[in-house]
């Protein structure tokens, strides 16, 4: 084959691959696309698409081809939206993502050793195994509040670890995993206490749980401390779940300067089967952004 056919045939590959993840067949119809990854879209992705219904819009995440969903906010909702949410999600065989459990912005919640402030936490843990029971969950999200600058770091680390052991005894039960998040200093929460991956490495090593593993927020770690591929080699033992989110802005991939079609297929390559929650907006407004963030995760999968 000469170089003029092997171009033309490799041109002919692309736009077949491209037409088969394209969303619309000749005849008009719908073309569910077909991701590699288990991207996990939240309400509000689609409204424009969907409208306002959260039912409605389960379905159209569903059209799209994704198979899960993740909601922070699933713990404060009604029982019996919560129901109906999973009625449709298991009618369209989605997998539910992370809910927030343990998240505080405001207050030393782990690191302080407050007996006030840990009873709250448990409690929290507490009501979240009956969310996770009732929405067939494996995952939770959990921040383990801002620093207490009256103590020494390594009290305020051995306070946290303390308090991750009594969460995650209550969790192993259940085979319900608290995945620890670290949020950056410098765009979004400077006084927390967890902000890079290798505090919630270490964290993870001293817990010693199955039920307390790592969230890693490509968004925020991009933001904290970059080398994103090695330090998702270095964690990786202990990584449970990831999250999207282009920088700056924290929008779709491809709207920033993450290479996210290179950590797709790096995570992809690991093996790694588990969900990649979208917590970012969208980029433009409406329909027409919305279609842009569908567009977006077709064009960085893996192929």
């Amino acid at each position: 084959m000469n170089r003029r056919d092997f171009v033309t045939a490799g041109l002919a590959a692309i736009s077949t691959a491209t037409f088969m993840r394209s969303e619309s067949r000749a005849d008009g119809s719908s073309a569910k696309r077909r991701f590699t990854l288990n991207y996990a879209p939240h309400f509000g992705t689609f409204r424009h698409s969907a409208g306002a219904d959260l039912i409605d819009q389960i379905k159209f995440m569903a059209d799209q081809g994704f198979t899960a969903l993740e909601d922070n906010p699933m713990r404060g909702r009604p029982q019996d939206v919560q129901k109906k949410i999973r009625k449709e999600m298991d009618r369209h065989g989605m997998q539910m993502g992370v809910f927030q459990m343990s998240v505080d912005f405001a207050n030393p919640t782990f690191t302080s050793g407050r007996q006030d402030l840990q009873d709250q936490v448990l409690t929290d843990v507490r009501e979240s195994i009956e969310v996770a029971k009732r929405m067939n969950a494996k995952w939770c999200t959990v921040i383990p509040g801002k620093q207490d600058h009256r103590l020494p770091l390594g009290y305020q680390r051995a306070n946290c670890i303390e308090l991750l052991r009594r969460c995650a005894e209550l969790c192993e039960p259940h085979k319900l995993v608290m995945v620890l998040e670290p949020i950056n200093h410098f765009a979004n929460a400077p006084e927390t206490f967890l902000f890079k991956i290798p505090q919630a490495y270490a964290l993870c090593k001293a817990v010693k749980s199955p039920s307390c593993k790592i969230l890693f927020d490509i968004y925020h770690q991009q933001i904290s401390e970059g080398n994103l591929i090695p330090n998702i080699d270095s964690a990786w033992d202990e990584i449970a779940y990831f999250q999207i989110g282009d920088n700056p802005g924290r929008k779709e991939p491809g709207t920033g300067e993450v290479n996210y079609r290179n950590i797709f297929q790096h995570i992809h390559r690991k093996g790694y089967t588990g969900l990649l929650g979208m917590e970012h907006g969208n980029a433009k407004f409406g329909k027409a952004g919305e279609q842009a963030v569908l567009e977006a995760y077709s064009a960085h999968d893996p192929q």
